[in-house]
């Protein structure tokens, strides 16, 4: 696809990047989700969330990397890892995964300045049919988000694509957290959210950079954060699911930067 040959700020703080900066964001969004490919294949029933946290740190010191979250607001870990309930911001521990967990495992890398960012869910055994419906809209939703962006949409667009398709199949959007702008830093405008009106928010100029990232619920859409401080869960501890992408508007459309290598994005497609 075309890609945008400018390097600016909208009113809204948005960064429009230039042509040559979506290199830099492959190469990161690259690592990151090969690093998550080679983690699925030690996602087992016995497991801890704590090795896998090891691994992951060693793969991204192995590339000659930096992870962007240890150290990142006291964090000390290079992953995020959130099991069953847990909505996002799971701290890896040695509490040992069983049978049919669900896991959503976020890895952010920093490559020659750059910052990619995905996330993917993972199974541990034997998948229950309720935790694949989940885990099959959460995907999807992400992918029909990814479909709304273009130049001239809106990132309302983008959150009512999510969301509509969500509650169509009776389950809830999480509205506490949101996607973000990245680059060359970790966090910035504009907060994408998986939810709202057509033709609301700042229009999508090609050069945006941002993840989009829904998190989904089989209940209710309402969390808490836990007195850790990060770890968020569902309040009637049903189930969520959450499926991450790193993506940068072009002249006709978009690319995805975190691409999974193996094909290993959805843990059953």
């Amino acid at each position: 696809m075309n890609q945008p040959h400018t390097g600016r700020q909208t009113k809204d703080g948005i960064r429009i990047h230039e042509s040559s900066d979506f290199a830099g964001m492959h190469a990161a969004g690259k690592l990151a989700a090969t690093i998550l490919d080679e983690i699925a294949e030690h996602v087992f029933p016995g497991q801890t969330t704590a090795e896998l946290d090891r691994l992951i740190e060693e793969k991204v010191t192995a590339a000659g990397a930096k992870s962007a979250t240890i150290g990142y607001k006291g964090y000390a870990h290079a992953s995020c890892i959130s099991v069953n309930h847990v909505v996002c911001h799971g701290i890896p521990g040695e509490k040992k995964l069983k049978d049919g967990d669900i896991l959503n495992i976020d890895v952010t890398v920093i490559v020659d300045g750059w910052y990619g960012d995905t996330s993917r869910m993972y199974v541990a055994g034997k998948l229950s049919r309720k935790a694949e419906r989940l885990i099959n809209v959460t995907h999807d939703s992400l992918m029909i988000g990814i479909e709304a962006v273009k130049p001239g949409n809106t990132f309302g667009d983008i959150g009512h694509a999510i969301q509509t398709f969500v509650e169509g199949h009776r389950m809830s959007v999480v509205t506490d957290f949101c996607g973000h702008g990245l680059g060359r830093v970790f966090h910035s405008p504009p907060n994408v959210l998986h939810y709202g009106r057509p033709g609301t928010g700042a229009v999508l100029e090609p050069g945006m950079f941002f993840t989009i990232e829904p998190m989904v619920n089989l209940g209710r859409a309402e969390t808490k954060t836990l007195a850790d401080d990060w770890t968020a869960v569902t309040r009637d501890k049903s189930l969520s699911a959450q499926f991450e992408h790193s993506i940068g508007v072009t002249e006709d459309g978009y690319e995805i930067f975190t691409l999974s290598p193996a094909g290993k994005f959805h843990p059953t497609y």
